[in-house]
């Protein structure tokens, strides 16, 4: 298979295979129905909105959001092309590895949770996920959400696996061989953050937990009121998502942690926790300053089911974690960059 080739490495020639062209095309068509809808919305088109809708009731933060959204979504655009051409490869590394942070931390929790509340649903144990909100009146219209998450879910898996060619070619060198094999840690700042980052996530951890067993403690009236089996599902999967991106940083970091009795663990390849840690920051730092976003965006709160103080300050917590760990793994990769310069 052809395979693009970095200038870093000492070759000028760019081929770019079949595989990479298709995965190209289906991140970009992907991409096509979600703008449609929200470039109809924006301008006053009320496909898949109901009559009550809270939508309705806010015509400016509804322009304002759905123009967000646009722009986000066409960097997926863009996102796609960067790592499909010639100039892909001269862009700064930072300037590729943020915006693939934000895509992954809000893209992974669609790809893991949609399917799951399917099946829920189909199981007869959730309420059909059509109403997004607390009220009596429907928020969308069924079929957006099945069009819109599918979209996303196709979205992150081909830009995912983009990304993931893209990364091996040109920072390949960077995750090889195994933890045991890593030296030791080199500076406080990763170690600090790893810690810090840790001991926040028990907060919000046990918060998801909690509400992923049923208890009602610190949710508003109307959120507690519209819990269905999938909520619960995608509560415990918050969950997951802390415990993966300290549990990837704290291997990463503390390179002394595989000598504990874990069977397995000392061979394990550095690619398997650098990639724990990298989803899981994203999902829980970026979902996490989305919500809080929309917490404190006024009418908004209607649409998220009037969150509490305690889960504001949940969010808050949990974008603080995922930056914690997102720093520290950017400071192990310089680390290693150096190492193998």
């Amino acid at each position: 298979m052809s395979q693009i080739l970095s200038p870093a490495a000492g070759s000028t020639v760019f081929v770019l295979g079949r595989s990479r062209r298709v995965l190209r095309l289906v991140s970009v068509a992907a991409c096509l129905p979600y703008l449609a809808l929200k470039i109809a919305w924006i301008c006053g088109s009320r496909l898949g909105i109901p009559d009550g809708s809270p939508l309705l009731d806010h015509r400016l933060t509804m322009i304002v959001a759905n123009g967000l959204t646009v722009l986000m979504d066409a960097g997926v655009i863009v996102l796609a092309l960067l790592l499909t051409r010639p100039w892909g490869l001269r862009m700064p590394g930072w300037l590729l590895a943020g915006p693939m942070w934000v895509a992954t931390g809000l893209l992974a929790p669609i790809v893991a949770g949609y399917p799951l509340q399917l099946a829920v649903d189909a199981l007869g144990g959730g309420a059909g996920g059509s109403s997004g909100g607390g009220g009596d009146e429907p928020f969308l219209d069924g079929w957006v959400f099945g069009v819109v998450y599918t979209g996303f879910i196709v979205q992150g898996l081909a830009l995912g696996s983009l990304f993931v060619l893209y990364a091996r070619d040109r920072w390949g060198h960077l995750w090889g061989g195994r933890v045991r094999e890593m030296p030791p840690a080199d500076g406080r700042w990763a170690r600090f953050a790893v810690v810090v980052a840790s001991l926040l996530a028990l907060f919000p951890a046990a918060l998801h937990a909690l509400w992923a067993a049923g208890s009602t403690v610190g949710l508003g009236e109307a959120r507690a009121g519209e819990r269905t089996a999938d909520f619960h599902v995608l509560e415990a999967l918050d969950v997951v998502y802390l415990a993966a991106a300290v549990g990837g940083a704290l291997v990463l970091v503390f390179r002394r942690l595989p000598a504990l009795p874990l069977p397995g663990l000392p061979g394990l390849p550095v690619r398997v926790p650098l990639a724990t840690a990298w989803v899981g920051s994203g999902a829980v730092g970026c979902w996490g300053g989305w919500l809080l976003a929309a917490s404190l965006t006024g009418p908004v709160d209607d649409l998220t089911g009037g969150p509490t103080r305690l889960m504001v300050l949940a969010y808050a917590v949990q974008m603080i974690t995922g930056l914690l760990v997102a720093s520290a793994g950017a400071r192990f990769l310089r680390q290693r960059a150096g190492a193998t310069a």
